[in-house]
């Protein structure tokens, strides 16, 4: 009796483990993946994101659920997902902007380098020095210029403390030795709406939302971030060059990221489903009319970059005194 109850556990156990395996071996099975955007609708991280949830969810044969979780600078999200099960059901769009707020940010409840691991780049893409059509400057040179004959007076805006607006614009005003206030909104697209009214002066928000207003010389187009200029802008300097800033440059990445923890052959679908994914016309078409390159970068080159980047920044806002 004892031999057969023994065996019986056996059975069972071994049961058991190959129920676990043909579990994860369907994932995704015929449950939705939802992919945390933790930004508002209408700025660049939700339209990559729903671009990538279309053309991924194709990939895999699944639906992929887009959930904006706003707030704190992209954080409320991060931390969300942070909590989530490691199943490769909860999944989450992160920006350089996480790279940044460790800085910024005394209590956030999450590690970005410890809690999640990279699956690859989606995209990126540049900013674009932007001005109120009515505001007195037409070049780089010019707003500098114009800044140091108005200390504090010209008021920019962006998504929000910590955000790539904000930082891209503190680190240009840091380099130009001027002085701007910071006027945060709770995304891009109140931000630009009062930039358009002329509640705002300048701006540097990222190009996939601002590429109609500016075709459409609804604002007047400055310079590009990034440290060449951009052929979806044509004409357009990038801001080292123009202001004679040789050490300037900023972009930002767009990365899908999985908490800590999911399993390995979960990631390498992703992966491979993501580029698969880049490679479609539909993601393709996507990424131009926004003025975005497309990623693809294995997961050990953007977690090794996210560590420099975090390092970086901390470097940068908080310099050992």
């Amino acid at each position: 009796m004892k031999i057969l109850r023994g065996l019986t556990v056996g059975v069972a156990a071994c049961l058991c483990a190959s129920y676990g395996l043909a579990v994860q071996a369907a994932w995704p099975g015929d449950r939705p993946i939802t992919l945390v955007v933790p930004f508002p609708p209408g700025g660049s991280t939700d339209m990559i994101g729903r671009l990538l949830a279309s053309t991924l969810g194709n990939q895999l044969n699944q639906t992929v659920v887009v959930d904006n979780r706003a707030g704190a600078g992209g954080t409320l999200g991060a931390a969300y997902v942070a909590r989530a099960k490691p199943d490769g059901y909860t999944l989450f769009l992160a920006t350089t902007a996480h790279t940044i707020a460790p800085s910024i940010y005394d209590s956030l409840t999450y590690d970005f380098v410890k809690d999640f691991v990279p699956i690859t780049t989606v995209a990126s893409l540049p900013h674009v020095l932007i001005a109120n059509s009515n505001f007195p400057v037409n070049s780089v040179p010019e707003l500098i210029q114009y800044a140091k004959a108005h200390p504090g007076q010209i008021n920019f805006g962006s998504a929000g403390i910590g955000s790539t607006d904000h930082l891209s614009m503190e680190l240009f005003a840091r380099d130009a030795g001027i002085k701007m206030e910071h006027v945060p909104y709770k995304g891009d697209e109140p931000m630009l709406t009062d930039l358009l009214g002329g509640r705002l002066q300048v701006a540097m928000p990222p190009s996939g939302i601002v590429i109609g207003p500016v075709r459409a010389h609804s604002v007047k187009a400055l310079a590009v971030s990034s440290s060449k200029p951009s052929e979806f802008f044509p004409g357009l300097p990038s801001i080292g060059e123009a202001a004679h800033l040789p050490q300037y440059s900023f972009k930002t990445w767009y990365a899908l990221m999985a908490p800590t923890g999911t399993p390995a052959d979960v990631q390498a679908r992703l992966y491979q489903g993501v580029v698969a994914a880049l490679k479609s016309p539909d993601m393709q078409k996507g990424l131009q009319t926004i003025s975005a390159e497309p990623g693809g970068e294995p997961s050990k080159d953007v977690a090794r970059g996210i560590v420099d980047q975090t390092r970086q920044w901390r470097e940068i806002l908080k310099p050992e005194k």
